[in-house]
């Protein structure tokens, strides 16, 4: 019995536990990423009165929103390997505590450059919630949880975006432009205060019962090894498996991206919504991302139970499924009906976040914990860089050419990047003797 364990086993008769601990701290995560995609979602959806306030063009928003990714796409692993390093609890804390920050001082911003600059800042720091998810899997969860514990995990990065277009509307109304940048600020830093009182790392927590910390623990997995930041790096880059995961994250990305940024002026100039009318609609297709996060893990037992493929080939073939459900985004290339459009990207975006989530589990599946959140991170990183490129093309195109070409081309991406799941993940059947 290791001595994490004896300290928990002495504490507990004199302090209270609660049961299926594992589970409430990853409701605190996941209101985390709410919070965290509520603060970067505001630009979107105040994006058209920012543009007639400030006097921004679609090609300087496509600037200020790539200022925003490459950020995110820099700063993942570095973010990772933060994590990694000084722990889950004070690294995320920090990176929280900036973007909380930095949302707020949006309400001084008096052109593009200056949001470009601060949605930079922002970038940055917001980087730390992909990574952190593959580390609150890995240390609160055993094996066999996983991919469920990771499609209610990916909750929190659609809830967010679903919940932003009415939060913002009403906080608009009320205060401003200005004042819903500051609302949102405020909601960010009251969720610092809550993972600053509430988390504990599973082996000093002192509301986690010793078994359920056994329960934690129950698959042996080695002690977190510590690196420096270049040799994580290095290490992760000469895996193959690695890029099993990273290629469909890259193929997949552009779709968020688009659903979290674009969407609301696709919404407004091509198909002639005033901003009332997107927030009453633009939060549907995180709905659907909602029940495709939880629906992915559930379908991964089901595909193990039905078809008895292991818990990483049932992962994949999860991550399939959700490949084709993209298919639907090339079908509103064909439509000028809002509501149709809508409905066929909210199926879009269920089947992206069954793959986005899938990839994560994927993540704890096939590396070790002490480097899941820098994997993650540099997955995190792949899948922003085609984010990042894809808004600059929606900058440069979409005003001369239209969103449809670039529809079409998203409803495709994902099936590329199954064809890698297959070949460098998937297990074969002398694997499994």
């Amino acid at each position: 019995m290791n001595r994490s364990l004896e300290r928990q086993i002495s504490a507990a008769g004199s302090k209270r536990t609660f049961p299926n601990l594992r589970w409430w701290v990853l409701i605190l995560f996941l209101t985390g990423v709410t919070v965290n995609y509520i603060t970067r979602n505001s630009l979107a959806i105040l994006a058209p009165e920012l543009k007639t306030s400030l006097g921004i063009t679609t090609e300087h928003y496509s600037w200020i929103v790539g200022a925003f990714q490459l950020a995110y796409t820099l700063f993942q692993p570095v973010c990772g390997w933060l994590i990694d390093v000084i722990g889950l609890k004070i690294g995320f804390l920090i990176c929280a505590t900036v973007w909380a920050l930095t949302c707020l001082l949006h309400a001084g911003a008096g052109g593009w450059l200056q949001l470009a600059i601060l949605r930079f800042v922002m970038g940055g720091a917001e980087a730390a919630a992909t990574p952190a998810n593959a580390k609150v899997l890995g240390e609160w969860f055993p094996k066999k949880e996983r991919p469920i514990a990771a499609g209610w995990a990916g909750v929190g990065f659609s809830i967010g975006a679903m919940l932003a277009p009415p939060i913002i509307y009403f906080a608009h109304a009320a205060f401003g432009w200005q004042g819903a940048f500051l609302f949102t600020g405020f909601l960010a830093m009251a969720w610092v205060g809550l993972w600053a009182l509430f988390y504990h790392n599973p082996a000093d927590h002192p509301n986690l019962s010793a078994k359920e910390l056994a329960l934690i623990q129950q698959d042996n997995e080695p002690p977190a090894v510590k690196q420096s930041l270049f040799r994580a790096l290095r290490s992760v880059g000469k895996n193959k498996r690695f890029y099993g995961i990273a290629i469909p994250a890259f193929m997949a990305e552009p779709a968020w991206g688009v659903l979290s940024f674009w969407v609301p002026l696709y919404l407004a100039n091509d198909l002639g919504m005033d901003l009332k009318q997107i927030a009453l609609f633009a939060w549907l297709p995180f709905l659907a991302a909602d029940l495709g996060s939880i629906a992915s893990g559930y379908l991964t037992r089901l595909y193990t139970r039905l078809f008895g493929f292991t818990q990483v080939n049932g992962v994949v073939a999860s991550s399939i499924t959700g490949a084709f459900l993209m298919v639907s985004l090339a079908l509103v290339a064909v439509t000028k009906d809002p509501y149709i459009a809508i409905a066929l990207i909210s199926v879009g975006g269920f089947g992206h976040q069954i793959i986005s989530c899938m990839l994560s589990a994927l993540v704890v599946e096939k590396f070790d914990k002490g480097e899941m959140a820098t994997v993650n991170g540099m997955r995190g990183s792949c899948a922003w860089i085609a984010s990042f490129l894809f808004s600059l093309l929606i900058g440069l195109t979409a005003d001369k050419i239209g969103f449809n070409p670039l529809f079409i081309a998203m409803g495709f991406f994902d099936l590329i990047g199954a064809l890698f799941l297959i070949a460098f993940i998937a297990e074969r059947r002398a694997a499994r003797a």
